[in-house]
Formats: structure tokens, sequence, C-alpha cells
């Protein structure tokens, strides 16, 4: 007789960094109209800033791996005429569904390998692993969309976040998608990838501007085993995916090994992939790891990616020097030559590289970043603001944890936009910075009225689009 996996226990909240202090979990929903600005908003900036991050909706067991597990909690901020209203709601999977019912935690972290029995959560449910669409936000023809890592998102009503149902996204996302799909501002098309634990691994979809798919998953041919890569990047010839060397290793997890692997001797390779079907280009070159992409561009026969380069994933290997971090940017030349040239160095954990998206596949001068830093400085939150084009960059230090920035375009000026929380009293605020002069700071500040969770992604949603 086979005894069924005990229940993993409870997650030590209290000494989990990321569950503790401005990550700590948020289980308060709430709806205000009319929130406490200091300054004044432009009056010309009309439309939702919409983030998604992973939340635990019950203290979590077995373990917890930011940025892999949490249930999503998606939070909006309106604004109009000069004035900001906020909503925040769950998620709500039919993991989180149960959790609700049962009042705590039924599901592990999704690398401890434990799933619940049908005694504990019916036949449907038993034996699967908690849906995390947790990562980002995307709005694309007529759908919102909560996004997951490698996996299909939840559709969310637009009027009040209600989720509705999963979605295949008329079957282009039937394996899965990433959770940073590029929507191409010039065709309106939604360009995907999905990474998978078995043959073909990668695939990469089209929808096109009205929601039908354009091209179903199709697979990318040139890998042997499975990979994990985050973010993706577009122009308008190609698909480009950095692949670099971190590894599911599923033979050492059967021996109690970690999932992913960080094999370095393999080099990252770069994959251009024609948007018109052609035959995929590959490019190898010495290893390192990217989470995000600020943009890509075709530049002549070139084709230029700007970046996050970071020396190896710190979350997934034992090296015993700490990961750095710059804002770097490639070219691919046609011959296969690859040169990498540094933008920005001056502060240490830069990520979340951010443009106006409007510039997605086309040249830019601007792109937006969090650190800790200037290295001077000590360990301080930070937004920079580089000027490729000057060669000049700037930062903002609002003595708060800050978060991802967000362009939002106004109709007469454009603006940026980030989420931060004083770690002293856990106060929340939203800031707008001038995209003229961000380093001058906020032009308003909107008290939020609970706090909002550090990181992770999300969209600047005109009321016009």
């Amino acid at each position: 007789m086979t005894t069924a996996p005990a229940r993993p226990a409870p997650v030590d909240l209290a000494h989990h960094s990321h569950l503790t202090g401005v990550n700590a979990p948020q289980r308060e929903e709430v709806d205000v109209a009319d929130l406490r600005i200091t300054g004044e908003l432009p009056a010309d900036l009309d439309g939702s800033y919409i983030r998604n991050g992973p939340n635990p909706r019950f203290d979590p067991i077995g373990s917890f791996v930011y940025p892999i597990d949490g249930d999503g909690m998606v939070h909006r901020l309106t604004i109009a005429d000069g004035r900001a209203g906020y909503t925040n709601r769950f998620v709500r999977t039919p993991m989180v569904v149960a959790e609700e019912a049962a009042g705590h935690a039924i599901w592990s972290g999704i690398t401890d390998g434990y799933t619940p029995s049908a005694e504990d959560v019916g036949e449907r449910l038993a034996g699967t692993v908690r849906e995390l669409p947790d990562i980002n936000i995307v709005r694309h023809g007529g759908r919102l969309m909560a996004m997951a890592e490698a996996d299909q998102p939840y559709l969310l009503n637009p009027k009040d976040l209600a989720t509705l149902t999963k979605t295949d996204c008329d079957d282009a996302m039937r394996v899965g998608s990433t959770a940073h799909p590029k929507i191409d501002p010039v065709t309106g098309e939604m360009v995907l990838f999905n990474y998978t634990l078995e043959a073909p691994y990668l695939t990469w979809s089209v929808v096109g501007a009205d929601g039908r798919t354009v091209r179903p998953p199709t697979p990318i041919a040139g890998l042997t085993e499975p990979v994990m890569i985050h973010d993706m990047a577009l122009t308008q010839r190609y698909v480009v995916l950095f692949v670099c060397p971190l590894i599911f290793d599923l033979e050492a997890v059967m021996t109690g090994g970690s999932l992913l692997s960080w094999r370095p001797d393999d080099g990252t390779r770069i994959a251009l992939i024609p948007r018109d079907g052609g035959a995929v280009r590959w490019i190898t070159t010495e290893p390192f790891w990217v989470w995000h992409f600020a943009n890509a561009f075709d530049s002549g026969p070139d084709v230029t990616v700007d970046y996050v380069e970071w020396t190896y994933p710190s979350g997934f290997t034992d090296q015993p020097r700490r990961a750095a971090s710059t804002i770097t940017r490639a070219v691919i030349h046609p011959d296969g030559q690859i040169s990498r040239a540094v933008i920005s160095d001056n502060a240490i954990d830069m990520e979340f590289p951010r443009v106006d998206d409007r510039l997605l596949t086309r040249d830019h001068r601007c792109i937006a970043s969090v650190s800790k830093g200037p290295l001077d400085s000590g360990s301080q939150d930070s937004l920079w603001f580089h000027d490729i084009n000057a060669d000049r960059e700037e930062c903002w230090s609002p003595g708060v944890a800050i978060g991802e920035p967000i362009f939002m375009p106004g109709t007469e000026h454009d603006y940026w936009g980030a989420i931060g929380t004083d770690p002293a009293d856990m106060r929340s605020y939203f800031y707008v910075l001038s995209a003229d002069d961000p380093a001058a700071g906020p032009l308003a500040t909107v008290d939020l009225p609970i706090r909002v969770p550090a990181g992770l992604h999300g969209a600047w949603l005109p009321n016009s689009g």
C-alpha cells in the first residue's frame, strides 16, 4: 500500500526575505475612488497603470522561490482629469478558489514536487501544480491578460479586474506563453514564444491585432534540451531570443538536486527568427544571463538589442562572487559576428529596463531602469534614465523601495511612473515624473490606500486604447 506524501510544513515567513518587509504578501482587496495627491497630476494623462506580481493568497507551505511562486495580484491606478483611483484583485485560479474555501494553502511551492490528492481537492484538481499567472499584465485584441511563466494566461474583466477564465488566445498559446510577449505598435501583432520540458523545447506564435491567431505554435529548430528563457526582443524583421545556458536538469531533480543548472561552457546562443517564417539563424557568444530586454530594432543589415546583462543568474548557481549587471547593447552583424558594448555600469543590480512602448521594434533614445546605486551611495533604490544618443544618464533616488518604471504618454507631454514603498512605514505611493527632466523628482505623488508588495511587471493602458 502506497502512503500519500505528507503535506509540507509552512514556510518560515518571518525569516524569508521575499515574504517580509516591502515584499510581504498583501491580502486586502480594496476599491478607492479618490486618492490623496501631493503636487498636481498632469491634466493630459488619461489611462491606467496596471501591475501584476507574485502574492501568495495564504501563507505558503513547502518552499517559496521568488519570483517563481506566489499567486497573482493585480493592482490598477486610474488617472483622469487630474484625479486618481485604485483597485486591486487576486487572480483567482482554481487553486486560489480551492484554498479560499479551505482557509489555508493546499498547494506547495512549485519546486517541492508535492501535489494534493483527490481527498484534499477533488478529482479535477488532484495531482495538479499551482497555476501562476503572476508575472505580467498585457492588453491585446480586446483581452486583458494576467501572464504566467511558460503557461497560458488568465483573462480579467477590464472593468473590475475579476478573474474570468484561462485562455489559449485563439490557439496561439496552446502550449503556453512567455510572460513577456511583445506587441508591435506598427502592425498591432502580439508575438510570443514558449519553452517546454519536452521536444521541441521552444516554439513561437503570433496573434493578430484582432486577437486571432496569425501563426500557431511553431517549433524553433536547434535545441537538444530544455532551457529557461524569461523574456524576448522583437524587431520589424526578427523575433530575437537569447538562449543563455540555464538548463532544466530533470535527472538532478530525481536525485534531490536543483531543477536548473548553469552551464557556462555551453556559451549563450542567440536565435534570430525571421517573422516571415524563414530559417532560424543561430549565433554563439560567451556566456551571460538575461532576465529582461529593453528593446530591439533593425539597423540596416544589423540587429541591435538593448538589455540588462548579468554575469550569471545568481539565484540558480553557487558562484562565490556577486553577480554583476550592466545595461548592454549588442549589435548582431550579417556575418554572424556580435559586438557588445556597455551602456551603463554605474550602479548595482540594474534591472527592469523599459522604453516608450510606442517605439518597440524601432530605434529609441531613452531607457529607464531600476538599480541599487549609484555605486558610491550605498544600497539605495534609484530610477535611472539612460540617454543613449547623448551618452548621458541621470538618476532619481526617492528614499523608498522603487519598482519598475513605466512610460506614460500624455496628449501634450510625456511622463514616467513607478510604484514605491517606504520601508519605514510601509506606505506605498505612485510617482509621476516628467520625461523631460525625471531626475527633478515627481510632479505628483499619489498616496495608495494599501501597501503594494514590491515587484513585478506592469503596463500603461491609455483610455483611448
